[in-house]
């Protein structure tokens, strides 16, 4: 064997090794952007579990309970209210998990489960608020509607000059467009949030996938 066989064949050998350099290398730099990634998420729910306490300590005033009060609300929102944080504060829990799982991950595929998992958790969180708005402003639009002392005498008023089954049909529609208008809002708040953070944890884990074929 002459010496350019020689060569050659340690050429290969040494270019295999750094190829098995460069994933570990690329595996690193993916767990690391992950898990600051999955920790960025958990900051930012905590920030907005504060933002909405903070919010509700400057607004919840005796005007606030008064109205309750004339809704008939007094009793069922402060129920909802404390199991709606209760929820938020579990998903946080989760997002904790999921960080600390990420930690600990040595292996390209718990890596890939993880990224998974933490998708799914915030989906599921930002579907949970949505629905919970929704069903909160449909509560509170029920009981305005049937005791709202003002908003009965506008309606009694109202159907005096127009048609009453029109005018119904005219205030759901509007009060509908409203809804959708401030969900949308909603959604586009946790889409700015957390839909970045999401899709370059999704180009992590197609980059994972590749290192795992």
């Amino acid at each position: 064997m002459d010496e350019l066989e020689i060569l050659k064949k340690d050429w290969k050998k040494r270019e295999h090794s750094f190829n098995q350099l460069t994933e570990k290398d690329i595996y690193k730099m993916l767990h690391k952007r992950s898990s600051s990634i999955v920790k960025w998420i958990l900051i930012i729910s905590i920030l907005e579990i504060v933002l909405w306490l903070t919010l509700s300590f400057f607004t919840t005033d005796e005007h606030y309970f008064k109205t309750l009060e004339i809704y008939h609300l007094n009793k069922i929102i402060p129920v909802i209210t404390i199991i709606n944080y209760g929820i938020i504060i579990f998903f946080i829990f989760q997002f904790y998990k999921n960080f600390k799982n990420i930690n600990t991950t040595e292996t390209v595929k718990k890596l890939m489960q993880s990224i998974i998992k933490t998708r799914k958790t915030v989906k599921y969180y930002v579907w949970y608020n949505l629905m919970m708005s929704f069903i909160l402003f449909i509560l509170v639009f029920t009981f305005q509607f049937k005791y709202d002392p003002n908003l009965n005498e506008v309606i009694e008023k109202a159907t005096q000059n127009v048609n009453p089954n029109v005018f119904y049909t005219l205030l759901f529609a509007a009060y509908t467009v409203c809804v959708l208008i401030i969900i949308g809002v909603i959604w586009l708040f946790y889409k700015l949030l957390y839909g970045i953070l999401l899709k370059r944890l999704n180009r992590n884990y197609k980059e994972l996938e590749k290192l795992d074929l």
